[in-house]
């Protein structure tokens, strides 16, 4: 069973960067700019595998690029068809990864609590 899950996590590995070339190279359309591929989880049959973006630009932008991802995708299994060796190409859905953006809203966070405890210690060292 973890075998299944190996090879699961290997052809996730290598969708993610053949799908990062073709839309660096192949998708055309003007509406889709600077996309990351950051990771591609792949169900254990292999069948369906979701395609995790983030985006460069405007935060108002992303539902548009999502769904322009989306319908391409069909034009991407294609694609990747022609690139890997696989039986079955998966089903592309593509989802917006937020993991940057929580990771500086944490930061933020953090870096205003040390803000305030440096603060605090100075105060407290003046009296």
């Amino acid at each position: 069973m973890s075998q299944e899950f190996s090879r699961a996590r290997r052809v996730g590995e290598l969708l993610q960067r053949e799908l990062a070339r073709l839309v660096q190279e192949e998708l055309k359309d003007p509406r889709v700019k600077l996309v990351t591929v950051s990771h591609v989880r792949v169900s254990p049959d292999l069948r369906q595998a979701k395609v995790y973006v983030t985006f460069l630009g405007k935060e108002e932008d992303t539902q548009e690029q999502l769904a322009v991802l989306n319908k391409a995708a069909g034009f991407l299994q294609h694609g990747l068809s022609q690139r890997v060796e696989l039986r079955v190409i998966p089903r592309l859905q593509f989802v917006y990864d937020d993991s940057i953006e929580r990771g500086r809203r944490l930061s933020a966070l953090i870096d205003k609590a040390v803000q305030k405890e440096t603060d605090g210690e100075s105060d407290n060292s003046t009296e």
